[in-house]
C-alpha cells in the first residue's frame, strides 16, 4: 500500500465537500483553544463543536478486525467516527509522522472505511491530512 495523491479530480472534489464541516470544526477548535494542549482537551472541545454543528459522530469508536473471515478478540479504537463514513484521528504532537499516518490508515483498512482525517492540534499552525482508501486495489491516497 503506497501513499500517493488522488488524481480523480471529481472524486477528490466530492470527498473534500463531504469532510468540509468536519475539518471546519477541527479548525474552529484550534483557533479558539490555540496550540500545545493535550489531545484529550482538543477531543472534548471537538465533541462540543460536532454537537453544535449537528455532525453525527461517535467518540472513541472501537471495532474488532477480522482474520480469515473471523472476528478477532483484539480491538482497534479511533478517536472519532463521523457521519458513518469518516475516521478522524486527533493528535497533539510536535509534527505528524509516518507512525500516525500508518495508525489511521491501518484503522481504515481493517474497518473498510474509505475516508480518514489525521488532524494535529498542537503546532502553532495546525496540520490536517486527508486520506482515501480504495479497497479494490488496497491503496491509500491523499486528497
Amino acid at each position: 500500500m503506497l501513499y500517493g495523491v488522488l488524481e480523480d479530480n471529481e472524486l477528490k472534489a466530492k470527498l473534500k465537500k463531504y469532510v468540509f464541516d468536519i475539518v471546519g470544526c477541527c479548525q474552529e477548535v484550534h483557533k479558539e483553544k490555540g496550540p500545545e494542549l493535550t489531545e484529550a482537551v482538543y477531543s472534548d472541545c471537538l465533541e462540543i463543536a460536532f454537537k453544535d454543528a449537528n455532525i453525527e459522530h461517535i467518540r472513541e469508536y472501537s471495532f474488532h478486525p477480522t482474520f480469515r473471515g473471523k472476528t478477532i478478540k483484539s480491538r482497534l479504537q479511533v478517536d472519532f467516527f463521523c457521519k458513518g463514513k469518516v475516521f478522524l484521528e486527533c493528535k497533539a504532537i510536535e509534527r505528524l509522522s509516518s507512525h500516525e499516518r500508518m495508525q489511521l490508515t491501518n484503522y481504515m483498512r481493517n474497518a473498510g472505511i474509505r475516508i480518514g482525517i489525521l488532524y494535529n492540534f498542537a503546532p502553532l499552525l495546525d496540520e490536517c491530512e486527508k486520506f482515501y482508501y480504495n479497497p479494490d486495489d488496497n491503496t491509500i491516497k491523499y486528497f
